[in-house]
């Protein structure tokens, strides 16, 4: 691709002296790989606006003037935090309570019933939300559980929620949410497991009840690095959380969370995902639905070998 002072080629974004911040390709292309190798996010040369957008405001921030330092200030020890900044402002965090709620129908459906019956017989139960954003979907998990197991809380039922955004995940514990972020939640749930804290900005909040706060433990986690959970789970919802990376690091993702699945435990991914039917660790069981099919005994995967061997952030 050829650069020409003023515009670049089938960019949009102006360059040189027409700029607030000279942006090039070799500056979008270089953190763009900073990004995937911390993230696992792939950007195609079409998201260079976004980029622009969403980092312009991080080099204000930073004092800087253009990207070629940005890119070489957060590649230093000191630009650290820095880093992590451009990881949250180019990630995107859309979520909402009861999403895709035919995941939801399945669940209570079909996989919570014998999983009760076998917690109420003094089995573990673990349910892994990753990329759980602002909490809404471990929080609907919780309760789609408590309307059938109000003891749920006395059981061996725990939910893992994480996700690589340390601010949101504050967000998420904290429980707080608008009238409008729980239009999806019925009446009965609203009444029963919400609280009110008043109105912000003319918009009344509510705050999610304790007992369901406390079947849900957030952590940070980064899925292309070293997974701080053991497992085994009985289910996962991983859902629009790999939507962004490459095939070969999809496939590395699924296979890695086969190794911490029981057999017959149940993955949920989203809408426009799919496992490859070459993976035999899964089969079909649903709209986005898999199960596992039997303990893996694959090693577990190497993120580095599609990372280039940089280390991941946190």
């Amino acid at each position: 691709m050829i650069e020409r002072p003023g515009v670049l080629e089938k960019t949009g974004i102006p360059d040189g002296e027409d700029a607030e911040f000279p942006f090039s390709i070799a500056d979008f292309h270089d953190l763009a790989q900073i990004l995937r190798n911390d993230t696992g996010i792939s950007l195609e040369q079409s998201k260079m606006p976004m980029v622009y957008a969403r980092l312009a405001k991080r080099l204000r921030i930073a004092g800087l003037r253009d990207f070629r330092k940005y890119r070489k200030f957060i590649a230093t020890s000191e630009g650290a935090d820095e880093r992590r900044h451009m990881a949250r402002a180019l990630t995107t965090n859309t979520t909402s309570f009861f999403r895709e709620a035919h995941h939801f129908r399945h669940l209570r459906q079909n996989v919570l019933p014998p999983l009760i019956a076998a917690a109420r017989d003094g089995a573990r139960m673990r349910i892994w939300s990753a990329g759980c954003s602002s909490g809404e979907e471990p929080y609907s998990i919780a309760l789609t559980l408590l309307s059938m197991a109000p003891d749920a809380a006395q059981l061996d039922i725990k939910i893992l929620a994480t996700d690589i955004d340390t601010d949101i995940l504050q967000k998420a514990r904290n429980g707080i949410y608008s009238n409008s972020a729980l239009a999806p939640v019925n009446e009965e749930f609203r009444q029963a497991r919400f609280l009110p804290v008043g109105f912000v900005d003319g918009e009344e909040h509510w705050r999610i009840d304790p007992q369901v706060q406390g079947l849900v433990a957030f952590k940070t986690a980064n899925l292309i690095a070293a997974w701080p959970m053991k497992g085994p789970f009985q289910v996962i919802f991983c859902r629009n959380t790999v939507i962004y990376f490459d095939d070969q690091m999809r496939r590395l993702i699924w296979t890695k969370m086969a190794t911490l699945l029981s057999p017959g435990a149940h993955l949920y991914i989203g809408h426009s995902e799919r496992i490859p039917a070459e993976n035999e660790a899964f089969s079909p069981a649903g709209v986005t639905v898999y199960c596992h099919q039997a303990e893996s005994s694959a090693a577990e995967p190497e993120m580095s070998e599609v990372r280039g061997g940089a280390d991941a952030g946190s």
